[in-house]
């Protein structure tokens, strides 16, 4: 029978021994022997038990939802990884407001000396990276020309796009919007 000590196991899940100290303290993840010298021996078991954890934790689930996901049946819950997703969207959009809003300060301290941090391209591939498609991209440019068109521009324009595509972009925007509205009647 294979065993592993705290250091060994530590090392093969790429934990720190303070995290495997921390889950043992709180029951989470117990050794199940001891060597004569009183040291923590985990087994095959426990190594499997600590790459659920691992997996768990690394999905961004608390160690309460990963303690509640192992004393039931080893599977989250719909509601769990639903709460989980919306949270994770949240996140994102946080952050992507922060590389708007850093990216704006870069540009106020440089006035435009740097290309900006994050351009059309990239801003792009992060909208599609959060599942939006040409449609929904559109819709988005659309409302938020409806609701705030000269932050719009300026956002636009935040992204290195020079201001004849800003002008066609911010056209096409009030066009779709206006279909929309008009169809929403």
């Amino acid at each position: 029978m294979t065993t592993y000590t705290i250091s060994q196991l530590a090392r093969q899940f790429g934990l720190s021994r303070s995290t495997l100290l921390y889950y043992d303290r709180i029951g989470l993840l117990r050794a199940g022997t001891r060597s004569e010298a009183g040291y923590r021996l985990y087994s095959e078991a426990e190594a499997r038990r600590l790459a659920r954890i691992r997996d768990l934790r690394r999905a961004g689930l608390s160690v309460e939802n990963t303690a509640r996901i192992l004393a039931s049946d080893g599977k989250p819950s719909a509601r769990m990884l639903e709460k989980r997703l919306k949270d994770l969207g949240e996140e994102i959009l946080a952050l992507q407001n922060q590389q708007r809003l850093i990216a704006a300060m870069l540009q106020n301290l440089t006035n435009n000396v740097h290309s900006p941090v994050v351009d059309k391209t990239l801003w792009v591939q992060m909208l599609e990276t959060a599942g939006m498609d040409e449609a929904a991209m559109r819709a988005w440019h659309a409302d938020f020309e409806r609701r705030a068109p000269q932050a719009h521009a300026q956002f636009l324009r935040s992204l290195g796009i020079d201001e004849a595509e800003v002008l066609a972009i911010r056209q096409w925007s009030r066009s779709v919007a206006r279909e929309t509205f008009s169809a929403e009647k």
